[in-house]
């Protein structure tokens, strides 16, 4: 893009497009399904709304800080480029690498496991192979668990990476339908759920525990785990920082506004989960693995006529969500094979100028990674992952404004160095309480990033020999 379009595109874009872009990115299949594990976890529905106030203002932190960096960056495209100038070459790659072998792929794994839980609510799919559900690798795996759920959403990765190998259409309107329709589904599960008979509003209050499930901190970090999933995407703001008009005041204006809505809309939404469900009804569904709580609400309310509206509803939201998640990630993975760091067929573009192979590549991993758990160690690992390199990003912060004390910042972080820093100590807290509660999650997370350790090596030997 040149330097004549980029400009023209700063002056056109404004607050408002801003507060959209952020709702947008943030809500997806999370609000459907996340309130059962938290619940499981805090055993009181007092303590779930707590977490997720919690997880909301720490995203908001996050969201300022990386806005910063955003802001300085923005021509460079993300926090692959971001790394370059923050870092070096080798965190910018373990980002990168991080991304492509669990935190995105992981990501795509996870909405087309949602997919296919929706799709069995509408569609009557017959257990296979259910003989073999307790065979394990090593009695960590389970491949064969859910065997009918996780070969359907294979079949969605499969069918949405073969429509991104075709065109590079982007899809916004549907996109824009997509998200008026979660809208119009949400306002419809509210409305009919606090007006109904079965709700009893004083239960999504309730903080009394049993006495021997007290609520503890690593309790409340393990439920935040769960709610940052629903709150993932925010950081996308990073692809459009340096295209807002007045960017010092609508990129935080923006992020402010955007994640106090969704923050308020989850509230709402889990207040009428909670008003219809006990907690020890949602904590019935997180243990069946294959439910999901708004399906279960719906049915409260309306029987089973019920089931097949917001069936199709979280059927549309997350088919949208998989498809933008396969099409936005494949295209770091060529540039990085462009830049030699990643596998040079990768680089390859076919007749509809798509890097198909990188399509591929990624496809067969998510649909692997689709074996590897249940749809809740699946956004667990990807939350660990991630945060390590928010955490990163955020510190950026500190070290931009000493290397590069002098540079345009459209928009300074507000509350430095306290934002950041808060940010930065609960990315730690974050990721030792995952690594002590969610050890499985963790060191498959870790092990899978640091794979490219290799990798890098590797690499940067046949790119520093050509250079020579």
């Amino acid at each position: 893009m040149s330097t004549t379009s980029h400009s023209s595109l700063i002056r056109s874009l404004g607050l408002g497009y801003v507060i959209v872009f952020i709702v947008a990115n943030i809500i997806g299949s999370g609000v459907y399904k996340k309130v059962a594990p938290m619940a499981d976890q805090l055993n009181s529905s007092g303590w779930v709304l707590i977490a997720w106030i919690l997880g909301g203002l720490v995203t908001l932190f996050g969201a300022l800080s990386n806005a910063e960096i955003a802001g300085m960056l923005a021509d460079t495209g993300g926090e692959y480029s971001y790394f370059k100038k923050i870092y070096n070459r080798f965190l910018s790659f373990m980002f990168g690498w991080a991304n492509f072998s669990v935190i995105q792929t992981a990501a795509i794994s996870s909405l087309a496991y949602v997919f296919a839980q929706s799709l069995q609510s509408v569609v009557n799919i017959p257990p296979i192979l259910p003989q073999l559900e307790e065979v394990s690798l090593g009695g960590v795996f389970y491949p064969f668990a859910d065997l009918s759920t996780k070969l359907t959403a294979v079949a969605l990765i499969i069918i949405l990476s073969i429509i991104n190998t075709k065109s590079i259409k982007s899809g916004a309107t549907l996109s824009n339908i997509i998200l008026w329709l979660v809208y119009i589904g949400l306002a419809t599960i509210v409305i009919f759920g606090l007006t109904s008979s079965q709700s009893d509003i004083t239960r999504s209050f309730e903080f009394a525990t049993p006495v021997d499930k007290p609520i503890t901190i690593s309790a409340l970090f393990t439920a935040m785990l769960a709610a940052f999933w629903a709150y993932q995407g925010w950081s996308s703001i990073g692809y459009i920082g340096g295209e807002v008009k007045d960017a010092n005041k609508n990129i935080p204006r923006g992020i402010a506004i955007g994640v106090f809505l969704v923050i308020a809309i989850y509230l709402i939404v889990n207040i009428t989960y909670m008003s219809i469900l006990p907690i020890d009804t949602l904590k019935g569904i997180h243990a069946a693995g294959n439910q999901i709580a708004a399906i279960e609400v719906i049915k409260a309310i309306w029987g089973s006529g019920g089931v097949m509206f917001i069936s199709i509803l979280i059927l549309i939201t997350t088919l949208g969500c998989t498809h933008a998640t396969i099409y936005g990630s494949a295209r770091p993975y060529y540039a990085m094979a462009k830049e030699g760091l990643f596998f040079k067929f990768m680089s390859k573009l076919n007749s509809s100028h798509v890097p198909a192979n990188v399509v591929w590549i990624q496809c067969l991993w998510a649909c692997l990674l689709v074996f590897s758990g249940s749809f809740d160690q699946l956004t667990d690992m990807v939350i660990f992952a991630v945060f390590i390199f928010y955490g990163a990003t955020a510190a950026g912060v500190f070290i931009l404004r000493r290397k590069m004390p002098d540079a345009h910042r459209p928009y300074k972080v507000w509350g430095y160095p306290y934002v950041p820093a808060i940010f930065i100590l609960f990315c730690i807290g974050l990721l030792v309480n995952t690594i002590v509660t969610q050890p499985r999650e963790a060191i498959l997370g870790m092990l899978l990033i640091l794979s490219g350790v290799p990798f890098y090596w590797w690499f940067s030997k046949k790119v520093n020999s050509k250079e020579i």
